[in-house]
């Protein structure tokens, strides 16, 4: 039986005192202080942990200024503060033992777009994308570009002042802020550009204009002849760009901009916009070497392209074995007889398409005559005008980040060297150094970055949970230093210093870092905020963050290493966050886009399973032990005596498990994690093995009993539909359903059954002696038809019309007696139930298998529980016998087919794709599009996201609201723009969800293909 876990991290009590004041005074945005709330915010992107004592999520302006007002109290003055957004540093920038106050979740408005002017002002929260997507319509675009684009805040970005492609045209982000709206730690604000009132005196508003502008004017010298003349100045106080040389002006914004929320909370700005560009063009330039791709970057910045990105093989390899080279494949192909060993990704972007043409020409004319020479190494090159494919080459260089991650074995490629920036024409002398040193240390490494700015972004692969590999990180990133500094550059050119501010000290000299500690003390003189980051308070004794600080590492070496591997789904994420894309179209992860609750993510809920294992193994528990007799052992009475007690129990006794089950609880098991996300961290998977193990110890809910065993009742239920639906019907029946159960909206049986539709069909009886004995040739015009339970039972028409189908197309059906499938088994985490279940029904389909007669079902989740979850829970005893969808049937098959005479269908129909399918069978939409086509009617696929049913998910009554949210991020609008009638949906809970919201019924592609018939 699993124990309980009562162990909490204890909130300081001065930290108390001053949430519960906060209330009291009026705060109107989130205090959370469970350990869950606050683990979720104790990892970013790097390899740092660091729990901090609450976090707090104002909704504006004045909640922060309240936050500082308070917090200025003497009583409160070791009350700490770290602003938040995104979470996509790489560096530890926002992670703290104090308070973290996450911008990102109420604070993330476009509040006034001027087009004329071409400016925008926004709350710190709005997400880069979410940004671009709002100007788009009026022709402008926020330029300053980074991998972290659809998750990462404006106010991330400027506290870093992130930059990243096309940096060398479009400059870094404070380059584009005119002004900002800054509160600092007594509460004062400011506006940078001085448009507002002045800060009142004795303010740290006050004193931190006046002593800034001091130092950047006394100290001029020495800061010019400090900081090297490069694309990427300095990140953290630029107090060399404060001073305007041409009019002799002073701009604090310059200074907010990179000091990672140490010197003020940002909470709005005003950027200036840049023209979208009219044309765009990519040359991507393949190398038999990467040390070629750096050596002729050059090259293409002299040929005045708009940036000049690198790829090494490393990232080329791991990005075809994800899901994203299905959309770039042909944009990158394979050079036959050439190993291809790095890319130069080339754009060329402006107003003037005669212009941009002449310079490709150009480049691609001198590509040419290199390669006849046989010169740089080069051995190809692709144009690509098309800005789809574009965006999708962008798309694969931005998940490079997260693809380095996915690196098989225990060591992963990891940042904290990895933005380091030099002068251009020396980065590859630089980096033949720099992998001379990985070398020596025998470390595997892959490296992508903006070689036109002389930035390379290199993660050598460490296992973190060894000690020792921990000693050679802190090694490797001294040598680093030396490095850069041999060759003219800085070590913190793009992502901001974080847990490398230790090296400001060396990198500044005695003078000016103690300048800078001076601007410091007149910003937060007692170092209240973002402590230890960028430097501390003159005159303090105060320390800087160290790159030997603790790290994830450090939690998860404390788990045994068996059950380390064993949960490499929940262990191996890395914190990228690509799991936080704002988009509502993209299926990852539906309920994360709805609460704007970290801990409901896949990124949350791995941090919190490790947590949890980590807990087990300091109690001495072998969790997997559990789980074995989990999946051997009978149900005593004396168990479910316990388990009762335990779960009465619940009211009064803390147990971190309760935490735990509430982020999964929420987890609609759409698997689009388990391919989206870089690291495939696949949380359905690891869901409900923790089901399974919580519900050793705390008894189920009676509504997961009727999940579990529905596929047994259903054909029970279905010999008197009539019956059973009149019942159903009943409002006391939806009432006592919904209370006892917590259980609504029951569909209701499909009337007439499907084996009355199919009574009259010309179908194959069901015999596998009598189907063994047909001649193997003609086979191929049979096609055996797998039943699920929800299709089946609840929506019959689709299989009876799918039974016509065949038919229609000359060939022969075989309806394939029902078998449970198990997936709601497994969802619920019923894993003794689901392992029968899918070993009885594993055994069966390879039997049929043997008959080599293709297999189709016609809802595609069920479909790929067999390839996914079945491999899952069986292994090896899973066989081999493979179940198609109707598209993997159809697709290979069209050119063999003899179709009737088919009338050209001129108005389109539109697909709306069950996200499941989409993630994991990436040509799903494409190849639909190919059979509709084929069939003479056009498909356009719909961009949507989860459509929030998710099997039972939104059945629960605790979970409708959730499931309508979700519903309406990206589905209820397209339905709405587009006709009913042609709207296809190939889920069967999709299906059900239109029907429950739009009160239509939709169809399933296949039924317009027999229509078309």
């Amino acid at each position: 039986m699993l124990p309980r876990l009562q162990l909490q991290s204890d909130i300081n009590p001065v930290v108390s005192d001053f949430l519960k004041e906060l209330e009291l005074q009026g705060f109107a945005g989130d205090i959370e202080t469970s350990y869950s709330s606050r683990h979720a915010v104790s990892t970013d992107n790097s390899v740092y942990q660091q729990l901090p004592q609450a976090v707090v999520h104002p909704k504006h302006t004045r909640d922060v200024v309240l936050i500082g007002q308070l917090g200025s109290k003497p009583v409160y003055e070791s009350v700490t503060f770290s602003p938040r957004g995104g979470g996509t540093g790489t560096n530890g920038q926002s992670l703290t033992k104090g308070i973290v106050v996450d911008l990102s979740r109420h604070m993330n408005q476009v509040l006034e777009i001027n087009t004329e002017e071409g400016w925008v002002r926004v709350q710190a929260g709005v997400i880069k994308d979410q940004l671009n997507d709002a100007v788009r319509p009026y022709g402008y675009f926020f330029s300053p570009e980074l991998s972290t684009s659809n998750r990462a805040t404006l106010g991330g970005m400027i506290n870093t002042d992130a930059s990243g492609q096309g940096s060398l045209k479009y400059g870094k982000t404070s380059d584009h802020v005119l002004s900002l709206l800054a509160v600092f730690a007594d509460g004062s604000v400011l506006e940078s550009d001085m448009s507002g009132a002045a800060p009142a005196a004795e303010t740290d508003a006050a004193r931190a204009l006046a002593v800034t502008e001091s130092v950047c004017r006394e100290k001029r010298q020495q800061i010019v002849d400090k900081f090297p003349p490069l694309n990427r100045f300095l990140t953290g106080y630029d107090i060399k760009n404060a001073l305007n040389e041409e009019d002799d002006s002073f701009n604090i914004t310059r200074v907010l901009c990179g000091a990672e929320g140490s010197l003020a909370f940002i909470t709005e700005a005003k950027l200036n916009l840049t023209p979208l560009p009219a044309v765009r063009v990519l040359v991507n330039v393949k190398y038999d070497s990467f040390d070629a791709a750096l050596r002729n970057a050059p090259l293409m910045v002299e040929a005045d392209a708009l940036s000049v990105e690198t790829v090494d093989s490393r990232v080329l390899n791991l990005a075809k074995e994800d899901i994203v080279w299905h959309s770039v494949k042909s944009l990158l192909t394979d050079v036959p007889g050439k190993d291809m060993q790095g890319i130069n990704i080339v754009e060329y972007a402006g107003q003037d398409k005669e212009e941009i043409d002449d310079k490709v020409r150009a480049l691609t004319a001198k590509l040419d005559s290199m390669m006849d020479k046989s010169e740089a190494g080069i051995i190809g090159y692709q144009v690509c005008e098309d800005l789809s494919g574009i965006q999708r080459i962008y798309n694969m260089r931005k998940k490079a980040v997260g693809l380095l991650g996915a690196a098989k074995g225990h060591a992963k490629p990891v940042p904290f060297s990895e933005d380091t920036c030099v002068p251009p024409e020396n980065l590859a002398d630089y980096i033949a150094e720099f992998r001379a040193l990985l070398d020596s240390k025998s470390l595997d490494y892959g490296m992508f970055g903006h070689v036109d700015a002389g930035v390379l972004h290199v993660r050598p692969a460490l296992d973190l949970c060894d000690p020792n590999q921990e000693i050679l990180m802190q090694e490797i990133s001294d040598e680093v230093v030396k490095l850069v500094a041999k060759y003219g550059g800085l070590m913190w050119g793009e992502h901001g210093k974080g847990y490398r501010s230790e090296y400001g000290p060396e990198f500044f000299g005695e003078e000016l870092f103690t300048e800078l500690r001076r601007i410091k003390a007149a910003f937060d003189p007692y170092n209240k905020m973002n402590p230890g980051k960028i430097c501390t308070p003159l005159d303090t004794d105060f320390e800087l963050v160290k790159v030997a600080g603790v790290k994830r590492g450090y939690f998860d070496r404390q788990i045994d290493v068996d059950v380390r591997d064993s949960f490499k789904q929940a262990m191996e994420c890395n914190g990228n966050g690509l799991c936080f894309n704002y988009d509502a179209s993209s299926p990852m992860c539906p309920s994360m886009k709805v609460t704007a609750d970290r801990r409901h993510s896949p990124k949350g809920r791995a941090g919190l399973v490790r947590e949890w294992l980590r807990q087990l193994t300091e109690q001495g528990i072998d969790i997997l032990d559990i789980e074995h007799q989990t999946l051997n052992s009978t149900l005593s009475v004396k168990t479910m005596i316990d388990r009762i007690r335990h779960t009465w129990n619940k009211k009064h006794e803390y147990d971190f498990s309760h935490e735990v089950y509430e982020a999964m609880n929420g987890c609609l098991a759409c698997k689009a994690c388990a391919s989206q996300c870089p690291i495939k961290v696949d949380v359905p998977g690891f869901r409900a093995r923790f089901l399974n193990l919580y519900h050793t110890r705390y008894q189920r809910p009676a509504k997961d009993y009727l999940v579990a065993n529905i596929e047994t009742m259903l054909p029970v239920m279905a010999k008197m539909p009539a019956l059973v639906n009149g019942i159903l019907e009943q409002k006391w029946t939806k009432n006592l359903t919904k209370s006892l159960l917590g259980y609504i909206d029951t569909p209701l049986l499909s009337v007439p059954t499907l084996a009355k539709r199919v009574t009259n069909k010309a179908i194959v009886s069901f015999s596998l002696q009598g189907l063994a004995e047909i001649p193997a040739i003609q086979k191929q015009n049979y096609v055996i038809i797998v039943q699920d339970p929800f299709t089946s039972y609840y929506d019959a028409a689709v299989v009876e019309d799918f039974i016509s189908l065949v038919i229609k197309l000359g060939m022969n059906p075989v309806l394939l007696p029902f078998k449970p499938n198990g997936k709601a088994q497994h969802v619920k985490g019923f894993l003794k139930q689901f392992s029968s279940t899918a070993k009885s029904t594993a055994s069966f389909l390879r039997e049929i298998a043997s008959l080599n007669i293709p297999m189709v079902g016609v809802d595609p989740a069920t479909v790929l529980c067999y390839r996914d979850e079945y491999q899952e829970i069986l292994g090896d005893e899973r066989g081999d016998f493979e179940v198609l969808s109707v598209h993997e049937w159809l697709h290979p098959r069209l050119d063999e087919l003899s179709l009737p005479s088919v009338s050209a269908d001129d108005e389109p129909w539109y697909l709306f794709a069950h996200c499941t399918e989409k993630t994991k069978l990436p040509n799903s939409e494409k190849e639909w599009c190919d059979i509709f086509q084929r069939f003479g009617a056009q498909l356009k696929p719909v961009s949507v996201g989860c459509c929030g049913m998710a099997g039972t998910f939104g059945h629960e009554a605790d979970k409708f609201k959730m499931s309508e949210d979700i519903y309406d991020l990206s589905w209820r609008g397209n339905l709405a723009r587009l006709p009913s009638e042609r709207c296809l949906i190939t889920g069967y809970s999709c299906r059900s969800q239109v029907k429950r919201f739009e009160h239509i019924q939709p169809g399933h592609p296949l039924q317009a293909l027999l229509q078309m018939l």
